[in-house]
């Protein structure tokens, strides 16, 4: 018999208590695991770059991690590796396939909940 909706349990979970918090050069990522999945909020510092922040954790070229986010605060700049590249900023969401670099734009810092692809981001592999 299959576990039915009505099976399912309510549950409410709070970035004010993360499950997980990783830290990274001007970077952390605080996880919540609610609903059988990880959500993550990044908060990202002026001067923050993937390529200079996360690359030498990931050991890959680009962010191989796929990302569906919303973008809270500050602007990011997204560059794919085939050279496409645009702005996220506070209201909007994006889908981010792998293959990407990205960097935090001005002196505010981004803000971004995202709910696909922070299981295994900024972790040593």
């Amino acid at each position: 018999m299959e576990k039915s909706t009505l099976d399912a349990k309510a549950e409410v979970k709070n970035f004010g208590s993360p499950d997980e918090v990783r830290n990274f050069p001007k970077g952390k990522l605080e996880l919540i695991k609610v609903g059988g999945a990880i959500v993550g909020k990044a908060t990202l510092e002026p001067g923050w770059r993937w390529s200079e922040s996360v690359k030498p954790i990931a050991k890959t070229d680009s962010c191989e991690a796929a990302h569906f986010q919303y973008h809270i605060a500050g602007v990011l700049r997204v560059r794919m590796d085939d050279g496409t590249e645009f702005d996220c900023k506070p209201g909007d969401v994006s889908t981010l396939p792998p293959g990407h670099d990205a960097w935090v734009v001005g002196d505010e810092p981004a803000v971004i909940v995202d709910f696909q692809g922070m299981a295994d981001y900024a972790r040593s592999h």
